[in-house]
């Protein structure tokens, strides 16, 4: 049977709105990430995003729902790009909390401990000025501890009983997000890998009458 002439092949589709705006968020959440949200301004984010100042109009009123946009993605993001990956390595729901961690100390790394985290660094910055912006950094956080708690309540008896799971998941965050920008404040990595030790440390303590 002969090739079908490709003139009469129908033409590739056209990138979608979908696609134009996950440049946008993509974009924005690079800028936001490397400059802060203050300094990051529309032109840059529509020049990185390679799109049309009435693309990012289209789909966000302003620069702030732009930003509320980058943390709903954060929030539909968590599980896919952060938490299935670590459950992917290992079946251990002790040691998930600390491949977590070495995947932020991954990242670190890459970028000589100069961005720190994003989520973190946006609740810095602007939790006194967007209310709005606020409560979703606080919803991110509350699903990570979520998801790190559920591993920590699948360790069941190899922590004592009187353990509060949700305690021990916020300390977790604590750990990395202070490791992190005491990272990001001396160059170096050796402040978050102290902060882990510490954790470490601690849950081994934890778990040292486990049978």
């Amino acid at each position: 049977m002969p090739e079908t002439d490709p003139s009469a092949r129908p033409p590739e589709p056209e990138p979608g709105p979908a696609s134009t705006r996950e440049r946008l968020l993509d974009a924005a959440a690079q800028l936001f990430l490397e400059r802060g949200y203050a300094a990051t301004g529309v032109a840059a984010v529509l020049e990185k995003a390679g799109v049309r100042s009435g693309s990012l109009y289209h789909f966000f009123r302003s620069k702030e729902d732009l930003l509320l946009g980058v943390l709903d993605r954060y929030i539909e993001l968590l599980h896919p790009v952060i938490i299935a990956p670590v459950e992917a390595l290992t079946d251990d729901p002790i040691e998930r909390v600390f491949v977590l961690l070495g995947r932020y100390r991954e990242f670190l790394l890459m970028t000589d401990c100069r961005l720190g985290c994003p989520i973190g660094n946006l609740a810095l910055e602007i939790s006194d000025t967007h209310e709005e912006a606020r409560r979703k950094v606080v919803q991110n956080f509350e699903n990570w501890c979520a998801a790190v708690e559920r591993w920590l309540v699948d360790a069941g008896k190899r922590l004592p009983a009187d353990v509060d799971r949700a305690a021990l998941a916020r300390y977790v965050l604590t750990v990395m997000e202070g490791g992190q920008m005491q990272a990001k404040a001396q160059k170096r990595i050796e402040p978050y890998d102290a902060s882990v030790a510490g954790l470490r440390d601690h849950v081994l303590r934890l778990t040292a009458n486990d049978e």
